[in-house]
């Protein structure tokens, strides 16, 4: 079957006997066409099967209209939310999103910036993968001038835009509230240290267990993936352990909840054998039993104010490069799995 022809707006405007001019107003909804005129534009474009040719509209403006965002994976809730306060801010602004993630590897993420910069992105908002070091992927961005802000997974020492949290102040905080519940063996179960927000947490509980009188140990820091069986591995370690710790720290709300479940399993009471702490705030550490203890981590909040200084950068509105870091607020949440005093 021939393919049919697509319709133009000189089409459009031969039928309706209109100027070119006036039906791409109308079809911009543009308020100096009459309204009248608008919905007949509109309506007959609609019944003529038009589609609007932005791609060419972008070449001339030398401007695409999307965001690459550049997420380390899809499976998690954190992730998630960020996603939905990325997508509320550029939807509202008229910008498309397109969606990567790294899998955890820097190949794929290097990968994936190429491929957002061939495929014209305006902007790029990018968390790092578990093993990414420098920033030498992204340098094609910034002599083009396309802004880039980071989020979450960052490059501390970077001059670039970043928005995160005080991972340091949650760890410290975390690891002092299990502490005040009476704990002094206390356990963290984390991820890879090179990355920001794992070395920053793992230096707050390092630096709370000091200020405590309370001696660090090695052995009793657990570098996990943080997945489901992640969970389950670091119980079964902390089951061995002698003497048994009586806290665990965990950098992740559904492999705290794993634990948490595979320790009870395993006949040991929470939290009055052993006080645990997430990380997160995801939905599961409202759900399990006992309710978990955790940080309240606003990806929502952070996904919002990434876009809103990417987006208000594009506009003009204001310069990124003027900003370096943006900390977004956090908060330690106690609930029954880490409540040993009453």
């Amino acid at each position: 079957m021939k393919e049919k022809k697509d319709v133009t707006i000189y089409d459009i405007a031969q039928k309706l006997d209109l100027s070119s001019a006036t039906v791409s107003r109308a079809l911009k909804d543009h308020p100096a066409i009459n309204k009248n005129t608008r919905k007949k534009i509109q309506q007959t474009a609609r019944e003529m099967g038009y589609r609007a040719n932005t791609f060419a509209s972008n070449l001339r403006k030398q401007k695409t209209n999307t965001i690459g965002v550049m997420v380390h994976e899809l499976n998690s809730n954190f992730i998630t939310s960020v996603l939905a306060g990325i997508e509320q801010v550029t939807t509202e602004a008229g910008y498309d999103l397109l969606i990567a993630h790294s899998s955890e590897s820097f190949a794929k993420e290097a990968a994936n910036a190429m491929n957002f910069f061939h495929k014209r992105v305006d902007g790029l908002i990018a968390s790092l993968s578990f093993d990414t070091e420098g920033l030498d992927h992204f340098k094609p961005f910034e002599e083009k001038n396309i802004p880039v802000v980071f989020f979450d997974r960052v490059e501390e020492n970077s001059e670039s835009t970043k928005v995160i949290i005080d991972n340091y102040k949650c760890g410290y905080q975390a690891t002092e509230h299990l502490i005040s519940q009476g704990c002094k063996n206390i356990v963290m179960v984390t991820a890879n240290l090179k990355r920001n927000v794992y070395a920053q947490r793992h230096k707050g509980y390092a630096d709370a267990l000091k200020d405590n009188g309370i001696t660090y140990k090695k052995e009793h820091v657990l570098i996990k993936d943080l997945s489901e069986q992640c969970g389950v591995e670091a119980a079964l370690q902390i089951l061995k352990m002698k003497p048994r710790p009586d806290g665990v720290f965990i950098t992740n709300d559904f492999s705290a909840a794993v634990c948490m479940q595979t320790l009870k399993e395993n006949g040991v009471r929470i939290p009055q054998d052993i006080a645990i702490v997430g990380f997160n705030n995801d939905a599961i550490s409202k759900i399990v039993e006992p309710r978990l203890t955790t940080i309240h981590y606003p990806g929502i909040d952070m996904g919002e104010i990434a876009a809103r200084n990417l987006i208000n950068h594009l506009e003009g509105l204001s310069d990124i490069r003027h900003t370096q870091t943006i900390v977004v607020r956090s908060e330690l949440i106690i609930r029954q799995s880490s409540l040993r005093k009453s």
